[in-house]
């Protein structure tokens, strides 16, 4: 009896930081993400005709690397005036994260 009101104590323990967590503004999947979201547009009368991305990983939500910035991916679409920035998640049980940046512009 006191290893099944042990384990169950375990088992409750665990499932603690999936119940709780910190409000955020973007969606965020506990076991598995892939989200697209806007960041930033001015949506002038005109099409964006190039397109520019950057992109950073992240493994065990301890280690990140990448340089996802606007700037970085403007330089990789030879962009110099910004359409509009998306953002694209996609993460899986917090092991392997890819977060990429996508500027449309001209």
């Amino acid at each position: 009896m006191k290893q099944l009101k042990l384990i169950c104590f375990i088992g409750l323990i665990a499932l603690i930081p999936m119940m709780v967590g910190c409000a955020t503004s973007v969606p965020i999947g506990g076991i598995y993400t892939k989200v697209k979201l806007p960041v930033d547009g001015e949506y002038a009368m005109s099409e964006a005709t190039k397109v520019g991305t950057a992109e950073c990983t992240s493994i065990l939500n301890m280690v990140a690397t990448g340089d996802a910035s606007i700037q970085a991916a403007m330089e990789n679409g030879n962009i110099s005036k910004i359409h509009h920035v998306d953002w694209d998640v996609e993460n899986i049980l917090g092991v392997y994260g890819v977060y990429t940046v996508t500027v449309y512009g001209e």
